[in-house]
């Protein structure tokens, strides 16, 4: 919540505070978000290793990011249907699904322009 003494620069502070702690519970409790995590950190590796090109970078970063945010909202949006309606409920399940159809689009597309990237070069040592 906004507090009304804060400055412009103590503000963005605490926004920052905020985000580090919301990105550290993500990291903490939720298991989509360390595998996907995990999975970023092996196109990490094999950008590396397969000295891939700073427009190859700059697309897989911004994969990486697309795909953690997309996990994020949907944990978001999760939490927020679960405190509403803690029981089953059939349009709050409908919600959630939606929700979680955002990481998978996301993760697909990933997936698709990693091959994109890494077939060549897989092909290519064979």
């Amino acid at each position: 919540m906004k507090n009304p003494n804060d400055g412009f620069i103590k503000g963005r502070l605490r926004s920052i505070k905020f985000a580090v702690k919301g990105m550290w519970l993500l990291v903490k409790t939720e298991d989509s978000i360390k595998a996907q995590i995990a999975f970023g950190l092996i196109a990490t590796f094999l950008g590396f290793y397969f000295n891939i090109s700073t427009t190859e970078w700059i697309i897989q970063c911004m994969l990486i990011g697309m795909v953690l945010v997309a996990e994020a909202l949907n944990t978001a949006i999760e939490k927020v249907a679960d405190f509403i309606h803690p029981d089953y409920h059939e349009k709050i399940g409908f919600i959630k699904d939606i929700a979680a159809g955002a990481p998978a689009f996301a993760a697909l597309i990933s997936l698709v322009i990693a091959c994109i990237i890494y077939l060549p070069k897989i092909i290519a040592i064979l």
